[in-house]
């Protein structure tokens, strides 16, 4: 396909934004919040501060659209969480990308930026629970309201099964990348194993046949 073609697929004025974000959060891992200031970010990018400005009212809003748009990638509209599906396909592809996520390394860079700086600026620890962790979250417990309510599972408490099943998945991975100097990445087969395994614990607790067992017991 002619180069041009793919372009056209996507307005100028969205490249540039995207360009800016990806500048941004480079800029973010290389020299931390604090010192990345929007200047710094313009110069990186080729820019002007008044173009930035015109995309980004504020760092805080940029380094918020970073966030989001990692939170995208695992649980937005173009995953199964959101387009729907069985229970187990949807955790299954949920989990999947969550260890992906932290096994790019660049969340887990992300995070740590995050940590370091939320003592002297609390609002950034804010602004990435609720454009990261907490928007999908927020999304896994809608699709488990939603589910329960199908007769799909039986989750008397959607928020505290979401909370469970992104512990089980993602805590022990990301503690060991986090602090682990030898920490190796799992392989495409581990993270299969991991998060089929959540699954199916998740399944045998809150599952549809559950429901059932119980009534027999």
């Amino acid at each position: 396909m002619p180069k041009d073609v793919v372009n056209r697929k996507v307005p100028r004025g969205d490249r540039r934004r995207m360009e800016l974000i990806d500048v941004a959060e480079k800029m973010f891992l290389e020299r931390g919040y604090a010192d990345t200031t929007m200047q710094v970010i313009a110069q990186a990018a080729g820019a002007s501060k008044e173009t930035l400005y015109r995309h980004f009212e504020s760092k805080e809003l940029l380094f918020a659209e970073i966030v989001g748009r990692k939170a995208q990638m695992i649980s937005g509209p173009d995953t199964g969480i959101t387009r729907g599906g069985s229970p187990e396909a949807v955790l299954s592809e949920l989990g999947t990308n969550l260890l992906r996520a932290i096994s790019t390394g660049q969340s887990s860079f992300l995070f740590r930026t995050v940590v370091a700086e939320a003592v002297w600026t609390p609002e950034l620890g804010d602004i990435f629970y609720e454009r990261g962790p907490g928007l999908t979250v927020a999304r896994l417990t809608q699709y488990l309201a939603d589910a329960s309510e199908k007769g799909e599972l039986q989750c008397d408490d959607p928020g505290m099964a979401a909370r469970l099943f992104l512990g089980a998945v993602v805590s022990q991975f990301h503690l060991c990348r986090l602090v682990q100097s030898s920490w190796k990445p799992p392989t495409s087969a581990e993270i299969g194993r991991h998060v089929k395994a959540a699954v199916s614990m998740f399944l045998a607790e809150f599952g549809a046949r559950r429901k059932a067992r119980v009534a027999r017991g």
